[in-house]
């Protein structure tokens, strides 16, 4: 059994949270410079070389590179033979975001209540944590904040399970063709394809933690997000809403084992700035 302090992942979790905000990875800054050589529109041309600007900016600055700093999820894969002492893990993460989001000067989203008093926690709490047990003596926490202006675009559908692979194109094309400029394009994509109503979209959400570059190691998933890449960018809502060739960046696919009698499809929208840092204790 190995023994990892709380105050140790509360520590790492603040920094994690501080990183992807204000230092987003350099694979986001290089997928859009790409995205505007092969954009043909002058204003979406524009306005993605503007948004790569924004990025080096924010760090040159010491500010994050977007308002909207996120409600702080945090996945943590933890490794059979690691036990946290001092706190449970999830006090532990509490405890870092509260950290990271008021030494960090990063804007505090979170209210207590959802429907009736909506005030707001004051330290970004709580979080949002999704735990998988894993084999091993590590833990792997992966911080990623999400923006609302996105995620309020996100959607979930449960197809009939005779549903193919165009009807799944057409619903992550119809999400985003509603969602327009709201979720601040060119997007990344999430797509959470089967087990139930809830891991769907957390599949959909864990897909955006992933390196920008890689495909599916399935190689019918991997065709799969090139094709709804491509039917995504061909609807034209372009970077900012201008109308252009490139409204999203990347499509991310996740699948899971699922019921004879349906076929859960969830679509996390993220806006261009895709954020998350990870780290192993």
């Amino acid at each position: 059994m190995r023994i990892i302090q709380a105050s140790l992942v509360a520590e790492t979790v603040a920094a994690l949270f501080k990183q992807a905000n204000y230092y987003p990875e350099p694979e986001v800054k290089e997928a859009l410079l790409c995205a505007a050589e092969r954009e043909g529109g002058s204003r979406c041309k524009a306005a993605l070389c503007r948004l790569a600007e924004n990025i080096d900016l924010a760090a040159k600055v010491g500010v994050p590179v977007c308002q909207d700093t996120g409600m702080a999820i945090v996945f943590a894969d933890v490794g059979q033979d690691v036990h946290v002492e001092g706190a449970t893990l999830e006090q532990a993460v509490n405890e870092g975001v509260a950290m990271g989001y008021t030494e960090g000067y990063m804007r505090l989203s979170v209210v207590g209540d959802p429907l009736y008093d909506r005030k707001n926690t004051d330290n970004n709490c709580p979080a949002i944590l999704h735990v998988r047990t894993v084999p091993g003596d590590k833990l792997t926490i992966t911080c990623a904040p999400k923006g609302f202006g996105s995620e309020n675009m996100s959607a979930i559908k449960m197809l009939n399970p005779s549903a193919t692979e165009e009807d799944v194109i057409a619903f992550v094309c119809e999400t985003v063709r509603k969602a327009g400029s709201n979720p601040c394009p060119p997007i990344f994509v999430g797509v959470g394809i089967g087990g139930d109503f809830e891991y769907s979209a957390i599949m959909a959400k864990r897909a955006l933690t992933r390196p920008i570059g890689d495909s599916n190691p399935d190689p019918r998933y991997a065709a799969l997000e090139k094709k709804i890449l491509d039917a995504v960018n061909a609807i034209g809502i372009g970077a900012a809403g201008f109308g252009g060739d490139v409204t999203a960046l990347a499509v991310k696919c996740e699948y899971y084992p699922t019921h004879i009698a349906g076929l859960p499809l969830a679509v996390n929208i993220n806006c261009h700035a895709v954020r998350h840092a990870s780290a192993v204790l």
